[in-house]
């Protein structure tokens, strides 16, 4: 197990242009990325605990809240009223969540409380979102990384009709529990990752779940 880290963000060594923040689900996924990432651009910021639903509290609520001041002073920009998109300290802010439920809702939080505050960071395309595995299939012909239940039961199913039965697989429980390999390779090197641009639409259709849930 990885040691556990601070509340305090594991910044970079440049700031600006192509620059990173990536915001994670606690201590260990936070040191499981930190030995991977590149510490010239970037910065990692550990969740502790599912964030505040933002969308509906008040700005008192939201300025005294101790993980969201940390976001906020991360982010450099100011929120509400006084957002100034140039002071924007990271060019990009990845979500990278455990890939279960509680990921998923963590992630959604987080759209709520953009789409509330900061709404020009996904207005300008400053969100994105990579997905970790849910699980790695291998077979004879290689790995295969799967991020769903559909896709590791598509894989499957593809694999046994190209006559393939010799399947392992690999689930994960969370950020921690995938090998520093796979991590870096689905997760955090810009040449092989996944990001998935987050819009205002899809922070949209977050409100229409979660809005109401704390």
């Amino acid at each position: 197990m990885y040691p556990p880290r601070s509340l305090k963000i594991e910044d970079c060594e440049a700031r600006g242009a192509g620059s990173e923040l990536y915001i994670v689900e606690g201590d260990s996924a936070a040191s499981a990325v930190c030995r991977v990432r590149d510490q010239r651009f970037q910065a990692v910021l550990p969740m502790q605990g599912k964030p505040l639903n933002a969308y509906r509290a008040t700005p008192k609520k939201v300025a005294t809240n101790p993980w969201l001041a940390a976001l906020n002073h991360a982010l450099g920009t100011g929120i509400g009223d006084g957002f100034v998109l140039e002071k924007a300290r990271y060019e990009r802010v990845v979500l990278l969540m455990d890939p279960d439920a509680d990921g998923i809702h963590c992630g959604a939080l987080l759209l709520l409380f953009f789409h509330r505050w900061t709404k020009p960071l996904l207005e300008t395309g400053k969100i994105a979102m990579a997905r970790a595995p849910l699980a790695t299939l291998h077979a004879p012909t290689g790995m295969i990384h799967v991020r769903s239940e559909a896709e590791y039961r598509a894989q499957h199913e593809r694999l046994r009709g190209e006559g393939i039965t010799q399947i392992e697989a690999t689930r994960y429980r969370g950020l921690a529990g995938i090998s520093l390999n796979v991590l870096t390779q689905t997760c955090v090197d810009p040449a092989t990752r996944v990001l998935a641009t987050v819009s205002v639409a899809d922070a949209e259709a977050a409100i229409k779940v979660f809005g109401g849930i704390g």
